[in-house]
């Protein structure tokens, strides 16, 4: 006999952690360890580097530890712009690998990337002053941000291809493989926020099973 319960209620995926995780082992295609708390499918599923482990790759990105040093500069302006402290470092760890020397080949300079008229437009006298940078960096982040009413995906594909470019394409993800590859990867290191967890209607449904309570939840409204 199937009963079934529905109610709305919210849940907070991905705040608990496992207190144990199994650990899978495979080798790719030029003999690195890849280690990965899921299943490994094939030898082409995408591998980080492991710093200070050469033959050691993983199934997420590791954060290099002399990211934390900038930790107190990324939670004063995250804090000051209103913007997440997981999703500024993700942009600095993936546009500058937390070196505030970086320069692009396009010109754009330091931790944050800034191109020279960003630097400019936020009064950066050097830009690879890590104090100057990040400031700049994360206020022109919020300027996306605001533009795009909040939509993260939206502003980091500004931040990489430029509004203009967002615009253009009706403001989406511009068609461009190295802007989707940007968002994709900083979307993922940082998750969603939880305001658009908390946007989302889960609704409850509990099945009774041979006098058993089955507990699932769904953002499909059930019939």
């Amino acid at each position: 006999m199937l009963i079934r319960i529905f109610s709305t209620t919210l849940v907070l995926a991905g705040l608990c952690s496992q207190a144990q995780a199994q650990i899978y082992t495979s080798r790719d295609a030029n003999g690195h360890l890849v280690l990965s708390d899921k299943g490994i499918g094939g030898t082409d599923v995408q591998t980080y580097s492991v710093p200070s482990a050469a033959s050691v790759r993983v199934t997420r990105p590791v954060a290099s530890t002399r990211g934390r040093q900038f930790d107190d500069l990324i939670s004063e302006h995250s804090q000051k712009q209103g913007v997440r402290t997981d999703l500024v470092r993700a942009v600095m760890q993936v546009e500058s690998g937390f070196n505030p020397l970086a320069r692009s080949p396009k010109g754009a300079m330091g931790l944050m990337q800034l191109m020279p008229e960003t630097a400019k437009q936020y009064g950066v006298k050097n830009p690879f002053n890590p104090a100057e940078n990040v400031r700049a960096g994360v206020a022109y982040l919020r300027e996306l941000l605001d533009r795009y009413q909040d939509d993260e995906e939206l502003a980091l594909a500004a931040y990489n291809a430029g509004p203009g470019a967002v615009d253009k394409h009706g403001q989406t993800v511009p068609p461009y493989r190295e802007t989707q590859n940007y968002v994709t990867k900083i979307t993922k290191m940082t998750g969603p926020k939880i305001e658009q967890i908390r946007g989302s209607k889960i609704y409850k449904i509990t099945d009774i099973i041979d006098g058993r309570e089955v507990v699932r939840y769904t953002d499909k409204k059930p019939n």
